[in-house]
């Protein structure tokens, strides 16, 4: 069997931030917030979470997993859609409880509404009242029912 990656325990918190170890900080749910990047353009395709077993699978792998936090189930980017990300490089923030995953995101794109991005629409500042929103970069990609057949 292949030696799975480890993640190192914390040692201090001047280990954390300026060491070399990769010791994530997961939260009570054991989770790791993640945000996926287009390698080329720099655009944010999503946000998700990791667990410890996602984390090892996408430095193993090459491809980025996610936990589900509503389904509670470890998925692969990519598996139902074929719209899988290759890692181009990772990340860690000071603290090492977030990762930033560059990405090669295959297929038109990463959002399960059809879109290239999750983040497709903006929120109006400055305008008093109820806080509303305006499509940006929100033309759909592909057909999710095409796509998502369940």
């Amino acid at each position: 069997m292949a030696e799975q990656s480890t993640f190192a325990s914390p040692s201090s918190t001047e280990a954390v931030e300026e060491g070399l170890a990769f010791a994530p900080k997961f939260d009570a749910d054991g989770l790791v917030t993640c945000v996926a990047t287009d390698a080329k353009t720099g655009d944010v395709l999503m946000v998700a979470h990791m667990n410890a077993d996602a984390l090892r699978r996408t430095i193993e792998s090459g491809e980025a997993w996610y936990f589900s936090r509503s389904r509670k189930s470890l998925w692969r980017k990519g598996e139902s859609s074929g719209h899988v990300q290759r890692i181009l490089e990772m990340r860690v923030d000071c603290d090492q409880d977030a990762v930033w995953i560059k990405v090669e995101q295959g297929g038109p794109g990463a959002c399960h509404t059809g879109r290239r991005s999750c983040f497709y629409r903006a929120v109006q500042i400055g305008e008093p009242g109820a806080a509303t929103l305006e499509f940006r970069d929100g033309d759909k990609a592909f057909d999710p029912g095409a796509v998502y057949k369940k």
